[in-house]
């Protein structure tokens, strides 16, 4: 790195805490030699926060209580002072209603700690879903040095000597268990069986979309995002994250720096090859605006059409996971194969560009990593539809869902909430067939509240004793990356505000054609504006709190479900502290 000027000790922004010859730098070194630290320690040193997302409740990060002390003997290593900064755990399995609802608490909570500590730079510790975005766009809008360890997926699954993967072989067994075909002994088996080691979701769930997300924008070191957390790499890749983080902060080696407009569409590209989770398109905008970048819908449909889905991993695949995908070549090998679609002079976290991260990258397994003219699937894994139904846009995962759906016209079933939804569901005379349309609706960012993972809605029990396993799902909702099925997701505006999803009736013909982009409701313009007149307002969710504040901000799927107020372009950015 000779770009930029190497910082030295006195304009080390910790410096401003400690090196004053005053009362209140007095207090700062005095607490520090209450904890027993010595000038030793910070005199001339960077200091690194340690953002830990650890928590007794958050089974994808239990290792990050010794991870942690991994970066801080990197961190010591190279001349630094690390200080472990807690921050919010969310766990993807644990919290309700959603973790959505909270990615922006989490981003807002890493923004403050970092403005208001004495620290030079950061190691961000995540890799459970909403941690990964979150972390990341609290220390973009701070605008320190940082670089993200992400957590690593666990290890295989197993059961009978079947390969389990967490989250799509879970829905896959609930089905037969509905159908009769489980018994108790076998689903305890399964539940043991299904996640047998710490670590996040090893499927091509949102985790592992987003950690390679992080790592394709430049925000890892090479290969960080594919390493199993239980792999000894894993604690290496740690002790290396704290190393390097040290000499960013003297090469001042900031977010805005890595994060540009041709480092998002990178991560598109990668995201499009991997079969990515749909959540990556959300996390993607809101992360991309934080860094001022325009990325919107439309940049996700381009890449789409013309970058093929090569990583064979589940649910897209039928066979591999990421312990698989990591000894195959990982992402470095993956992005060997897409050179011709990215931008290889981009920066990262290393001080190289992407193309000489994986100069050097090769790939050990041509069926986990397929070539491109051998793809899983011949277009990417997302596709963007647009019509009367969703005019700012919607999302379906093409392959994940039978063929047959991505063109296909039903009479739509209608479900107001979750709860009315699940009450019949399972009713042997429910009036619906395999042509239907299921729709839910009012579980969208304010509906939900936080646009929750409902979005793969069950086929109904009489169906499933048929055999049948996939039918065409419509919401304003989410779903997890681990899901499958031909679901239209994230349909933008939300009901809830009036979006036209508000207008849609049981017995409303809903017409899908993927390649044409488009998602309609078969409704006359004079009926809808009928409706419209009908409609009448929703129930608040929040009269008071953290809720209340989240439903007055947020923005609305096609835009990222960032608050508007931590928009890059909502105000001047925030200065440096004051200290008196």
């Amino acid at each position: 790195m000779t770009d930029t000027p190497r910082k030295t000790p006195d304009t080390l922004r910790s410096a401003r805490w400690f090196a004053p010859d005053d009362l209140r730098a007095f207090g700062h070194r005095s607490r520090a030699m209450q904890m027993g630290y010595g000038p030793e320690d910070w005199v001339g040193r960077p200091v690194i926060a340690l953002i830990n997302t650890w928590s007794d409740a958050n089974p994808c990060h239990a290792h990050f209580k010794q991870r942690v002390e991994d970066v801080k003997r990197g961190v010591l290593q190279a001349g630094g002072f690390p200080i472990e900064l807690p921050a919010l755990s969310l766990s993807e399995s644990y919290v309700k209603p959603t973790t959505m609802l909270y990615r922006n608490l989490l981003a807002m909570e890493v923004e403050e700690l970092l403005r208001s500590h004495p620290v030079d730079g950061a190691v961000l510790l995540g890799g459970c879903d909403k941690t990964t975005p979150g972390l990341l766009m609290g220390a973009t809008s701070a605008g320190l040095p940082a670089i993200y360890l992400p957590a690593g997926p666990m290890l295989r699954g197993n059961w009978k000597g079947k390969v389990l993967g967490s989250g799509s072989d879970a829905w896959k067994f609930w089905d037969e268990r509905r159908a009769g075909n489980i018994s108790d002994q076998d689903w305890l088996d399964i539940e043991g069986g299904i996640a047998r080691s710490y670590g996040h979701c090893m499927t091509m769930g949102t985790a592992s979309t987003m950690t390679a997300i992080a790592e394709a924008i430049g925000m890892t070191l090479p290969g960080a995002s594919s390493i199993p957390a239980a792999d000894a790499g894993h604690i290496r890749m740690s002790s290396a994250c704290g190393r390097r983080i040290v000499e960013m902060v003297w090469e001042d080696l900031v977010p805005a720096r890595i994060q540009t407009r041709a480092a998002f569409e990178n991560a598109i590209v990668v995201a499009m090859a991997m079969g990515c989770s749909t959540n990556a398109i959300i996390h993607l905008v809101a992360m991309a605006r934080r860094a001022g970048a325009d990325i919107g819908l439309d940049d996700f449909d381009a890449a789409s059409r013309v970058v093929p889905v090569i990583a064979n991993v589940r649910p897209s695949g039928d066979q591999y996971l990421m312990e698989d995908f990591f000894y195959a070549g990982g992402l470095p090998g993956l992005m060997t194969r897409l050179r011709d679609h990215l931008k290889l002079d981009a920066l990262t976290v290393s001080g190289r560009t992407v193309g000489e991260n994986i100069a050097g990258a090769e790939i050990y397994n041509e069926d986990v990593i397929r070539p491109i003219d051998n793809p899983l699937y011949a277009e990417g894994a997302l596709a963007v539809l647009r019509g009367n139904l969703a005019p700012d846009g919607c999302v379906i995962k093409p392959s994940a869902c039978e063929p047959r759906f991505l063109k296909h016209s039903g009479p739509a079933l209608v479900f107001d909430d979750y709860p009315s939804m699940k009450a019949v569901i399972d009713r042997d005379d429910l009036d619906v067939t395999p042509d239907h349309v299921l729709v839910l609706r009012n579980v969208g960012p304010q509906g939900g509240p936080g646009m929750p993972e409902w979005g793969m809605l069950p086929i109904p029990k009489k169906l499933v004793k048929q055999g049948i396993r996939d039918m065409v799902r419509i919401s304003d909702a989410r779903m997890s990356g681990t899901s499958y099925g031909a679901c239209i997701l994230h349909v933008s505006p939300e009901s809830y505000v009036g979006g036209p999803l508000a207008l849609l009736r049981t017995g409303d013909i809903v017409t899908l054609d993927v390649a044409a982009r488009r998602i309609d409701m078969e409704v006359p313009e004079a009926e809808l504006a009928r409706r419209r007149a009908e409609l009448q307002p929703p129930q608040p969710r929040f009269e008071r709190g953290y809720g209340w504040m989240f439903n007055r901000h947020i923005r609305q799927a096609h835009e990222g479900c960032d608050f508007d107020f931590l928009e890059t372009g909502f105000g001047a950015p925030v200065g440096e502290p004051d200290i008196f």
